[in-house]
């Protein structure tokens, strides 16, 4: 069964009065690989929704975002306030299964929409909070011997400075693949960088790492460690 029957299948055994679904994610890409998932978006009238659940169903792995329209803008706002909202391209970008009362094409409509305006705007404390971490990290990797530490401070650094990219770029965020493609049509050649970085590091030299660290951050300011200050709550 190909992915789209399969989806149609999934649904209509475990939500056969759905008001629309949608497929999403790289199973309808050239990006699909053997260990491609389902990634279904259900629409209810209400209970049990929302919800998420992961499971095999016709040999597919399977992950079902399941809401109602008022649970989906919920959602939806609140992971675009991060940058980043899985669920929202999941129907910008994503097949319309079926759609019985034309709540389907509403979202996919504002789905799109909301993804060509791009996210919210990173604010400068945002920022300097990304340069200080950063800082902080680049601190840890120069003053580590220890190749097992420094394992794990080179890969959050790259992380975070691909994160802090996409900032500046102005463009969603995303995690693991997703980071990096969005860092390729946002920062190109820079995952090629950052990769050939880390891989330096887990040969014992930092300074390759550190210098396309620095040329992100420089972006912004540059390092931030005196003078960073944030508040507390009571």
């Amino acid at each position: 069964m190909d992915a789209i029957d399969a989806a149609r299948a999934v649904v209509e055994e475990h939500h056969p009065d759905a008001r629309a679904a949608f497929l999403g994610g790289s199973v309808l890409t050239g990006r699909r690989t053997a260990m491609s998932d389902l990634d279904i978006v259900v629409l209810l009238h209400g209970s049990p929704a929302p919800y998420r659940a992961s499971l095999r169903n016709g040999g597919w792995p399977v992950e079902m975002f399941v809401h109602t329209q008022t649970t989906w803008h919920a959602y939806v706002e609140r992971e675009v306030r991060k940058r980043r909202s899985p669920l929202l391209w999941m129907c910008a970008d994503g097949l319309l299964l079926f759609d019985t009362d034309g709540v389907g094409a509403h979202l996919a409509a504002e789905a799109q929409k909301l993804t060509a305006a791009g996210p919210p705007t990173v604010s400068a404390e945002e920022i300097d909070d990304c340069r200080y971490a950063i800082t902080d990290l680049l601190d840890d990797l120069a003053g580590s011997t220890d190749q097992s530490e420094r394992l794990f401070i080179a890969t959050e650094l790259v992380r975070r400075t691909g994160e802090l990219a996409l900032a500046v770029g102005g463009c969603w965020n995303g995690g693991g693949k997703w980071l990096a493609r969005r860092l390729e049509t946002t920062a190109p050649g820079l995952s090629m960088r950052l990769h050939d970085g880390l891989r330096e590091v887990l040969e014992g030299r930092i300074e390759p790492l550190v210098a396309v660290v620095d040329e992100v951050v420089e972006q912004v300011g540059g390092r931030l460690w005196v003078g960073y200050k944030r508040g507390g709550t009571p």
